[in-house]
């Protein structure tokens, strides 16, 4: 059965389909139904890759997306549900965050629905893997989704006329590349289901294995980059500055700032003029901002916001604040 939130009255929710994401996200206030929103929305990092990675298609007809537009809109109005499977458990990783919004979409929403979600994969007692989720359309298809969340910095050089390669991107701590993830993806994660042990997992039969792969890509500001063909060219873009560039960039951007913890790394922040105040020690200036981040030892997320007429503060950009020898040591690793 579906947990579709039933608010007191949903005369007033807006009818009309979003041009943009931006323009969904205008619609919604609570801060996980957003990050779901943004989820399920938001452009994929990758195009497909043929002929093992093929991309998750959330929808297939007019009907489903404007089902699960509803779905957001009547769940912002009542999302304790949502809610209480977020609290369920204790999350500290952005993946996992994912996850758990994902499977609860797939179980509930109007769209695909659930069979499993974590299926391990064994042989002789040892784990081979684990499929994030299997499900299957109202069309009849079964699906094998590998989830991926990532946000990585362009380290190549940014001036470069030639085409990125996926090596560039990298992880903030240095211990994750772009290139490395998606031969993950395609050699072993979206195979899992074909391997002929998967049968004894208790969902035999033919899955169709597809990539899931969203998140925000980074590049330093002020160079001009010529992205890697596997791209989406739509994929979310923010920017890299070191702590020495910091405040030049910052006081020609203006606005207020903010470290954003690594679970608000999905979709772009907003916090209503309630929220601002209760936030207010969250907030600072450049120069705070300088100061706080001159301690970490590896990049930190920071996000400007705007005001808007009614008082509300909404993230203009985001991008890291970097140590003075992260790009040499960036570097280094992309090449390894």
């Amino acid at each position: 059965m579906s947990a579709e939130p039933t608010p007191a009255s949903s005369a007033d929710l807006p009818r009309a389909e979003p041009a943009t994401l931006r323009d969904l996200l205008d619609t919604l206030h609570d801060p996980a139904v957003r990050d779901l929103a943004w989820l399920l929305f938001s452009a994929d990092l990758l195009r497909a890759q043929p002929p093992v990675g093929e991309l998750a298609t959330l929808f297939h007809t007019s009907d489903q997306l404007a089902g699960t537009l509803r779905f957001l809109r009547l769940l912002d109005t009542a999302p304790e549900p949502l809610h209480r499977e977020l609290a369920a458990t204790r999350i500290t990783r952005l993946g996992r965050y994912a996850e758990r919004l994902l499977g609860w979409f797939l179980q509930h929403g109007p769209a695909a629905r659930l069979v499993a979600a974590g299926v391990p994969l064994r042989r002789a007692g040892i784990t081979l893997g684990e499929c994030d989720f299997l499900l299957t359309t109202p069309e009849g298809a079964q699906l094998h989704w590998e989830l991926a969340v990532k946000c990585y910095l362009h380290a190549g050089h940014a001036d470069a006329h030639d085409a990125s390669r996926l090596s560039d991107y990298v992880g903030p701590n240095l211990k994750d590349r772009f290139d490395l993830k998606l031969a993950h993806l395609l050699g072993h994660q979206l195979p899992l289901s074909a391997r002929e042990e998967f049968a004894s997992t208790g969902y035999a039969g033919t899955w169709t294995p597809q990539m899931f792969v969203k998140g925000w890509l980074f590049y330093r500001h002020g160079g001009t980059t010529v992205d890697p063909v596997e791209l989406d060219p739509g994929h979310g873009r923010g920017w890299w500055v070191t702590h020495s560039d910091w405040p030049q960039f910052a006081s020609a951007q203006g606005g207020h700032w903010r470290v954003l913890p690594r679970l608000e790394w999905l979709a772009p922040r907003r916090h209503t003029a309630h929220e601002r105040d209760a936030l207010n020690t969250h907030f600072a200036d450049a120069e705070t901002l300088a100061l706080q981040t001159s301690r970490q030892p590896v990049p930190t997320m920071v996000a400007s916001f705007a005001e808007d007429s009614a008082g509300n503060l909404l993230e203009h950009a985001r991008g890291f604040i970097v140590p003075n020898d992260w790009p040499l040591r960036a570097q280094d690793y992309a090449r390894q």
